[in-house]
């Protein structure tokens, strides 16, 4: 291909030559019957040019883009007239996105709607008045939503609820593509800045983005002519200015000072007794420290708080709007982790807050909610660790007992104290969230929890697994069923002790005893039976305890005549004569066994299990010869007990 050729199309970029032009040195070629070689070289040549054309094009256009940027950047450093910023953000817009019509709209909070406030290009006098109701058409969508639209053809397009008004506005001023994005001062949308066009145009990302950086400078504008026409009125009276400025100087101070504080709080890892601290003594009063469920954390003073639904209504109030609520003589904040409410912060202040103070109580809740956020890392991860070795522990402990035991005394746990397993089954459908209670309860109490053979397990210290198992019960608000085990006073131990647990649980479902806590050995014989280890005197303990204690205490015999009368078959009169008391006697002693055993010990089930522990007891060494009570017999017979 001759040189010039390519000078050709060097010569056409530096003059930035319309795109057609670069046809002509291809037309050339052909008409003086260059050679198909010639002409593929010379097309891949057009094809370059033309790349780097485009590549020239759209840098120029990034830079008109920042310049205009800069330039509304300038103008608001020099906050001329609001309405000649407006106007110059509008035509920016026009021309850097190649639209018919550029226009703005801002919220009028009276009326609840928005109207037309500047518009280049626009020539329908119709359009220049409309007003956008919140949620109707594509700019009352965006203004409810704080999202940008687009769409190519608005008169066809249905996610938009049209109205007569709009669309008789829209169509006589012809606009048919219409780009709309929010005016945002923080969370609140003051406006909507558009670019339309009067025929079908899709928008680029890029040209949605370049829209809303317009928007972001036109919503610093208004915001800089609220706060100058706010200064210029407050001048306007030397004396409320002067309190004015010495208010807000104070209130910068103890924002400056609030805000140093909080950091250094932050760093130095403080809880959030100290973070309340900290504010009421920037801001004055008494401050609560609440989390999601309304139950107080921390408190600094002492608040008495609002009543329930003024608090209701100003949280819901601080969570739409995202700043701080009055609730009567009080400030409510919502301590928050995006979507996610962690807490609220309730202040009930010695005098009123300005501005800057809110900001304060805001700043206080975002340190807050990272606090939160850390200590429910740390939970979680704890939680975690906990129930690792509790799972460990399960799978047996004979393998690296002493590891196990020096990783439960890194968590505070010393296994060679008696502890309980307590097995739980929550009702259907509360599994998870009896997980976590479970798992808190457990840390609350220096425990373990985990998962292990689809039951929620507890690793509890004591040494009542009875007693351990109704409380967990209790704890999950009666929505489940539990068995325990134990005690257990070694590593090696554990997974035992979840056996019985386990063949407790099983056995309470089977009995139909739901959302009920028991240890085997309340489950009289069949827990002696069930049992890995059979703990004969935990049995006997748990069925005539009473009745032995009672005996050891005054000299009786309440044992003996007791298995008299199951030996004589129930009869008075037989167990008299084996006893050699009188008749009297004996019922006066088993209503005593009565009182000490409770109703229904002579029903059926409870009785087998008394006559069973009876022999228990006399085989593992009852005293006998000797017996105090012997010799009483022999005595007056008004010696009952």
């Amino acid at each position: 291909m001759p040189d010039g050729e390519d000078d050709a199309y060097l010569e056409m970029l530096l003059r930035d030559a319309p795109a057609a032009d670069y046809e002509r040195p291809v037309a050339e070629a052909r008409a003086r019957g260059a050679g198909p070689e010639a002409i593929a070289a010379l097309e891949r040549t057009k094809g370059l040019a033309l790349a780097v054309r485009s590549v020239l094009a759209r840098r120029r256009r990034r830079e008109e883009e920042l310049a205009a940027l800069f330039q509304t950047a300038s103008d608001l450093a020099g906050l001329r007239e609001l309405d000649s910023v407006l106007l110059a953000i509008v035509r920016r817009a026009r021309r850097l996105l190649g639209t018919d019509v550029a226009y703005l709209t801002l919220e009028d909070a009276e009326r609840g709607d928005t109207y037309m406030r500047v518009t280049e290009g626009s020539v329908s006098a119709a359009f220049q008045r409309v007003r956008l109701p919140m949620g109707a058409g594509l700019g009352g969508l965006v203004a409810q939503t704080a999202s940008p639209y687009a769409t190519a053809d608005y008169p066809s397009d249905a996610r938009f609820r049209h109205t007569a008004e709009i669309d008789h506005a829209v169509a006589d001023e012809g606009l048919v593509a219409i780009l709309g994005v929010p005016l945002r001062l923080g969370a609140q949308v003051i406006g909507v800045l558009f670019a339309a066009d009067r025929r079908v145009r899709p928008f680029a990302a890029e040209e949605v983005a370049l829209l809303g950086s317009l928007a972001d400078h036109a919503a610093v504008a208004i915001d800089g002519a609220r706060m100058l026409q706010e200064t210029r009125t407050a001048l306007a009276e030397l004396d409320d200015a002067s309190r004015l400025l010495r208010s807000r100087t104070a209130a910068m101070e103890r924002a400056v000072a609030a805000h140093d504080r909080l950091t250094d709080l932050v760093l130095r890892g403080a809880g959030l007794a100290q973070v309340a601290e900290a504010v009421t003594e920037v801001l004055g009063g008494a401050l609560q420290v609440r989390d999601a469920d309304d139950r107080v954390l921390a408190t600094a003073g002492r608040l008495e708080p609002p009543e329930d639904d003024v608090l209701a209504d100003a949280q819901a109030t601080a969570r739409r709007t995202g700043r701080a609520a009055r609730a009567g003589a009080h400030w409510v904040t919502v301590v928050a982790a995006g979507s996610e409410q962690l807490g609220t912060l309730v202040l009930r202040p010695d005098g009123d807050l300005d501005d800057a103070d809110q900001r304060v109580l805001e700043r206080a809740a975002v340190v807050t909610a990272l606090l939160l956020l850390f200590r429910r890392t740390l939970a979680d991860a704890e939680t975690r660790v906990r129930g690792d070795l509790l799972a460990d522990l399960l799978a047996g402990g004979e393998r690296d007992p002493a590891g196990l035991h020096e990783r439960a005394r890194r968590l505070g746990v010393d296994l060679r104290r008696p502890h309980v397993v307590v097995a739980v089954r929550p009702a259907s459908g509360e599994r998870q969230p009896a997980a976590v209670t479970l798992a808190r309860f457990a840390v609350a109490r220096s425990g373990l929890a985990s998962r292990h053979e689809g039951n929620e397990v507890l690793l509890l210290p004591g040494d009542d697994p009875g007693a351990a198992a109704r409380t967990v019960v209790r704890e999950l608000g009666g929505v489940a069923t539990a068995g325990a085990g134990g005690p257990v006073t070694s590593a090696e131990a554990v997974a035992g002790g979840y056996r019985d647990a386990a063949r407790c649980l099983d056995a309470m479902l089977a009995l139909g005893r739901h959302s009920d806590g028991a240890g085997l050995a309340e489950l009289g014989f069949l827990g002696l039976v069930l049992g890995e280890r059979a703990d004969v005197d935990a049995f006997v303990r748990h069925t005539i305890g009473p009745l032995v204690d009672y005996d050891e205490r005054r000299g009786t015999d309440l044992v003996g005549t007791l298995e008299a009368y199951f030996a004589a078959g129930r009869s008075r009169v037989r167990a008299h004569e084996m006893l050699h008391v009188h008749v009297n006697t004996v019922g006066q002693r088993l209503d005593r066994v009565g009182h000490l055993l409770g109703a229904g010990w002579q029903d059926l089930d409870r009785s087998l299990e008394i006559q069973l522990a009876l022999r228990l007891h006399r085989v593992r060494g009852r005293r006998t010869a000797g017996n105090p009570v012997t010799r009483s017999d022999t005595g007056p017979a008004t010696r009952t007990d």
